[in-house]
């Protein structure tokens, strides 16, 4: 058994790869734990319930991917080419996990959010928040790009949330047809909901 200090998040890379890959249902404490190599009792030592663990797996998901975040979305890089930047960084994440698994995965957050939302509150929350803290990124972009004239946003916050859905609704249609196609399509779609023309995109 690993050393307590690191059962934890063994658990939580566990049920997040489990849960992402084969579904909240089909995945159980057992699962979890062999996979992480961690005795059942050392699961209820720091967790009440498979739900307090996916919360906190999501959580870990979080902090592991917030410095990305922040880079592709730094303020000294040019507010459509963070965009840019980061619509080409999900179509390469999702063909890097497909040539892993064989599959298209998707969103961890969308898949078990839309999977449980109307039986574990917890998990349903928590897919929130962090997808709000997702949208803040695409605001802060839209937002200076606006300001410099680039795109007409005056709303920046309403066109966030417009186009982190269609990415997201990409990202899902993918995983249910396990094709990446419409994947590749990301990069000039996102900025064509802006009313850009990638052309543009490359200049900024």
């Amino acid at each position: 058994m690993p050393r307590i200090s690191d059962a934890k998040e063994k658990l939580t890379d566990a049920a997040l790869g489990l849960i992402w890959t084969s579904g909240y249902g089909a995945t159980s404490v057992d699962d979890i734990c062999a996979k992480a190599n961690v005795k059942k009792g050392s699961f209820y030592h720091f967790f009440k319930s498979k739900a307090d663990l996916e919360v906190a797996a999501l959580e870990a998901h979080w902090q592991r991917n917030k410095q990305r975040w922040n880079d592709l979305f730094s303020p000294t890089v040019p507010p459509l080419q963070r965009l840019e930047d980061y619509f080409n960084y999900v179509v390469q994440r999702q063909i890097q996990l497909h040539q892993e698994y064989g599959a298209v995965l998707g969103c961890p957050l969308c898949s078990v959010g839309s999977e449980i939302c109307t039986q574990e509150t917890g998990i349903r929350e928590k897919a929130q928040e962090i997808l709000e803290r997702y949208v803040k990124y695409f605001e802060s972009a839209i937002r200076d790009a606006d300001a410099q004239g680039l795109i007409v946003a005056p709303d920046a916050k309403t066109k966030a949330r417009m186009l982190f859905a269609y990415v997201q609704g990409t990202l899902t249609q993918a995983r249910i047809s396990n094709n990446l196609d419409s994947l590749r399509e990301l990069p000039a779609g996102g900025l064509a909901l802006l009313g850009v023309r990638q052309t543009a995109a490359a200049t900024t």
